[in-house]
């Protein structure tokens, strides 16, 4: 399936995988929303939105450069706004503005814990309510990255503040596709099989060392694709893994989407991931 003409509003595009999935829409001839904070280079973190928008041009879409704080609800107001007036609809958000801090409780700085919430769990919900008057009329999608909601007390035990609002994340998922469903609304979650070679992750382990047992973000490019591209609530009310989607697709071979092809490291799995 395609997603020619298309419009995806991504936000946090600016670089990862967010990128990455504006890209590979764009090569089908999207239009692509790249709603994101880094308007200007970062010292150690490549990408702007004006970098992607060049990127996604060249590959074949259209794109819109929207500086936004998704903590802003004015601001995401807004960017819908512009970007439903340029392109005429908006088929798609993807919700993947992240923040981390693996720390657990007792040294949580409670300014960073506020963070996380308001961009992940707090963002997906403002996000997907301003975009609701949108989406009702394209019967649209909203994919949420954030993962399978594991309960082991290993995602727990170290790191319970992020976890949380990663699930937060994902409670949301179930709950607007059960919400969304008269408006013929597909809602969704995604998350990878195994770590992903980001430059942000780079920053934060400080070296890329790791990166022999990492996959590229083009498999969560591709995994959201299947996603996207599929119709009349086919997929919905899911927290899927990128490999099991693209199983399920009919993919039978992930060689190609190591960081390393030629390496035989073991990869390792992401988090919440047994």
């Amino acid at each position: 399936m395609s997603l020619k003409g298309k419009t995806l509003f991504i936000t946090g595009a600016s670089r990862g995988i967010g990128r990455e999935i504006a890209l590979r829409a764009a090569k089908d001839g999207a239009n692509i929303v790249i709603a994101a904070k880094s308007a200007e280079p970062h010292p150690k973190l490549p990408g702007t939105i004006h970098s992607v928008a060049r990127e996604v041009e060249a590959a074949g879409g259209q794109a819109l450069a929207l500086q936004v704080d998704v903590r802003d609800e004015d601001a995401v107001r807004q960017a819908l706004a512009q970007a439903d007036e340029r392109f005429g609809a908006i088929d798609a958000l993807v919700n993947n503005a992240g923040a981390i801090k693996l720390t657990g409780v007792a040294h949580i700085e409670l300014k960073r814990f506020d963070l996380m919430h308001q961009i992940n769990t707090r963002a997906v919900l403002l996000c997907s309510q301003a975009a609701l008057p949108y989406l009702k009329k394209s019967a649209g999608h909203i994919l949420n990255l954030s993962p399978p909601l594991n309960l082991a007390s290993k995602w727990f035990a170290q790191y319970s503040p992020y976890t949380v609002t990663k699930y937060g994340m994902s409670m949301l998922t179930l709950g607007m596709s059960e919400e969304f469903a008269a408006h013929g609304i597909s809602v969704n979650s995604l998350w990878p099989q195994t770590m992903i070679a980001t430059a942000a992750i780079e920053f934060q382990l400080g070296n890329r060392e790791s990166f022999k047992h990492a996959r590229t973000p083009a498999i969560m490019a591709d995994a959201a694709h299947a996603i996207l591209s599929s119709r009349g609530r086919q997929i919905t009310g899911r927290l899927l893994i990128d490999e099991e989607i693209l199983r399920e697709h009919g993919a039978t071979e992930f060689g190609h989407y190591r960081f390393e092809p030629d390496s035989d490291a073991k990869l390792m799995p992401d988090l919440f991931i047994d």
